[in-house]
């Protein structure tokens, strides 16, 4: 089992859904951790940001690739 790691930060939610959907569309292993947390009223998310993406290591280049397509203005 490949080990997984922190690849990047997102911002809203908005990144996180549209992120998750071109991974799955192209079968990239990963996971997306909120750092939603209501008991502290959203001190977590201002430091840490929305959440971020874990996947193996050697899919990194690949997620940040994909990040920067879905991110650009």
């Amino acid at each position: 089992m490949e080990r997984y790691v922190k690849i990047l930060v997102l911002n809203n939610e908005y990144e996180a859904r549209l992120l998750e959907e071109v991974l799955k569309d192209r079968q990239i292993p990963h996971g997306i951790i909120t750092s939603d947390d209501t008991a502290l009223g959203g001190i977590m998310e201002m430091e840490f940001g929305w959440g971020y993406v874990k996947a193996p290591e050697n899919y990194r280049e690949e997620i940040m690739g994909v990040f920067q397509e879905i991110t650009k203005t």
